[in-house]
């Protein structure tokens, strides 16, 4: 029997169009972080539902419009949980992060001075991934305007 180019060209040929009509499945859960209120407090809830943090436990992000200049204070309270609050930049970048405020208890308190106008990024997650549960955020605008 002679082999040419064609015919074994024509089974490799069919194995590529066999594999490729298998579809892709993309991931069903999209990152979409909360925007917040206009009146920048929320109260909202950690589950095992949101991000994975990579640290065993999970986070919830929200994003704020500041501009250069504010000086903003995140209040992060929670009697279910020890509170952690992370502010991110646009391109990701920690801004800030505070795990217990000055009052003596678990929650955050985080003061940071904004020095580039754009979205930013406030995480709420547990400290050391242990925790879920109900909590409060508030975004506070410290510039006089």
């Amino acid at each position: 029997m002679k082999l040419t180019r064609l015919s074994l060209c024509f089974p490799i040929a069919a194995l590529t169009v066999g594999i490729s009509t298998f579809g892709a499945h993309a991931q069903t859960a999209l990152y979409n972080p909360v925007e917040m209120p206009a009146s920048r407090e929320i109260t909202d809830t950690l589950t095992e539902n949101d991000i994975p943090t990579g640290f065993g436990g999970f986070a919830r992000d929200y994003t704020v419009y500041l501009e250069d200049g504010d000086q903003v204070a995140i209040d992060v309270i929670s009697e279910e949980f020890d509170t952690l609050v992370t502010l991110m930049d646009a391109n990701g970048n920690t801004v800030g992060e505070n795990d217990d405020g000055p009052d003596g208890t678990t929650n955050s308190l985080l003061f940071a001075r904004i020095t580039e106008t754009g979205t930013y990024t406030v995480r709420v997650r547990a400290y050391a991934g242990q925790g879920t549960g109900e909590f409060y955020l508030k975004v506070a605008r410290l510039r006089e305007i």
